[in-house]
């Protein structure tokens, strides 16, 4: 019976997760993000977080948006929470209305994060609530963010060398003025552990807006040292 509850509630979190990629219907385009994201652990529970993030509209050369993102935290109840203060610079090029120029943004963003994590079996949940301070040129923006992931392994290996794994997350951002719906992110992926401490991953996100959205092919390594 615990077997049969857990694998319903497998069944109807990953439907959550999911859900967006059937229930939006917006005109999209494909575009490309190579990541990495880094985690350097440092003694008595602190970690600093680092990451960069190179977004193309197409598969690469035509910039969108070059992010830079880092932080410190401190994990705690055995590592299975972690609390974050970062700090992110984040350059946009987008493009103006019917045209094929483009405009530079830059932005600068403080942020405090909540991350808790907690297995179902071998499966592997995160939460993670995200606060932000974004100055955008001359304006000053709030935005709240919260994520849901999971990862699934696909081998029963005790170990993760050299093993898939399954990776699947929605994110939903939202603004604290109107609209208060910012933009909605839901993935899926393959991922591999090439050891303990780095894997790749590869899989699709959609974005979407109100009246728009994107799709978005991504790559992401991930290094923990």
């Amino acid at each position: 019976m615990r077997i049969l509850n857990s694998k319903i509630k497998l069944v109807a979190l990953f439907a959550v997760v999911m859900l967006p990629f059937f229930v939006q219907a917006q005109d999209s385009s494909l575009g490309n993000w190579l990541i990495y994201i880094g985690n350097k652990k440092l003694e008595n529970g602190w970690n600093i977080h680092n990451e960069v993030q190179y977004r193309n509209y197409n598969a690469i050369g035509d910039l969108e948006q070059l992010l830079l993102r880092t932080g410190l935290g401190y994990s705690f109840n055995e590592n299975k929470n972690n609390i974050l203060l970062g700090y992110g610079y984040i350059l946009s090029e987008n493009y103006i209305a019917n045209t094929d120029d483009k405009v530079a943004v830059n932005e600068h963003r403080i942020f405090q994060q909540f991350i808790s994590k907690q297995n179902i079996g071998s499966v592997k949940l995160q939460h993670r609530y995200r606060f932000e301070q974004r100055f955008v040129e001359s304006d000053f923006k709030l935005r709240f963010r919260y994520f849901l992931g999971l990862n699934i392994p696909l081998s029963k290996k005790e170990t993760i060398d050299n093993t898939f794994y399954l990776s699947a997350y929605n994110e939903i951002f939202l603004n604290t003025k109107t609209s208060i719906f910012d933009r909605n992110r839901v993935y899926g992926g393959l991922g591999f552990h090439l050891n303990k401490n780095i894997k790749l991953e590869a899989g699709y996100m959609n974005q979407f807006f109100e009246t728009s959205g994107r799709d978005q092919f991504n790559i992401i390594a991930f290094v923990n040292f």
